[in-house]
């Protein structure tokens, strides 16, 4: 075994393999849509058994990092996948129909992260950040007013040609323009009341009840990349979570 992996002991074995390949991603080694080696080959390159690699790619592909083809192989996940590509959006008709989705842009700048913002990407407050909001509109109507903070440094080039080109899917373009994946996210979910701004832009009246999901989108490492507050008008649509 090689000694990178034995420096980890206090890690099953299999985790530690896991760790090797999501620095292999992180490195650019293997790109989204990629194919990566073999089972076989990968237990050639980390001297372990077969069985080990499989149990760390199962686990990878449980996280949605890698996705198992039959009979073509492992590939790295991708948001590019018509499948995957709106997976963190769960705001649903209650329908049950599929909508069109696009953007209507509203703005894209440069600001200053606050004390929270600073604290949930992991930046120093004041660092420079590019925020952005939009509407998302479901078959031509406004129902998320979307508002979203990002690190300056890893979006270099973020503007408005990006976001409108981008038709709804953010994660899509930051994979494809700026080379980053959102592996995971967490969201805080609650009940407001629209201010001003919001209510103007989605067509309400000021006071109207809508659903804020402010979520944190994370990257390889665990590393969080995105904040963003959606805030949803559900008179007709539901907020859809599929627990396991």
């Amino acid at each position: 075994m090689d000694k990178q992996v034995g420096s980890a002991s206090y890690r099953p074995l299999y985790d530690q393999i896991k760790v090797l390949i999501t620095q292999s991603l992180i490195g650019g080694e293997w790109r989204p849509g990629d194919m990566i080696p073999s089972e076989i080959d990968l237990a050639q390159r980390y001297k372990v058994s077969q069985g080990t690699v499989r149990k760390a790619i199962d686990s990878l592909a449980t996280e949605n990092i890698l996705i198992r083809r039959q009979g073509k192989g492992t590939f790295v996940a991708t948001h590019n996948q018509d499948d995957v590509k709106l997976r963190f959006l769960r705001l649903t008709a209650e329908t049950g129909q599929k909508e069109l989705l696009q953007n209507e842009f509203i703005s894209c700048i440069k600001s200053k992260a606050s004390v929270h913002i600073g604290k949930v990407l992991e930046m120093k407050a004041g660092a420079t950040t590019i925020e952005v909001k939009r509407l998302l509109t479901f078959s031509g109507r406004p129902l998320i007013y979307d508002h979203i903070i990002v690190p300056a440094a890893p979006f270099k080039g973020l503007n408005r040609a990006k976001v409108e080109e981008s038709n709804g899917s953010m994660y899509s373009m930051y994979e494809s323009q700026f080379g980053i994946r959102m592996i995971r996210a967490e969201e805080r979910i609650k009940a407001v009341a629209a201010d001003a701004e919001v209510a103007k832009a989605l067509g309400l009246k000021e006071g109207y009840p809508l659903l804020s999901i402010e979520r944190v989108s994370f990257t390889y490492g665990d590393k969080p990349m995105e904040w963003r507050l959606g805030l949803c008008l559900t008179d007709d649509h539901h907020y859809m979570s599929e627990l396991e």
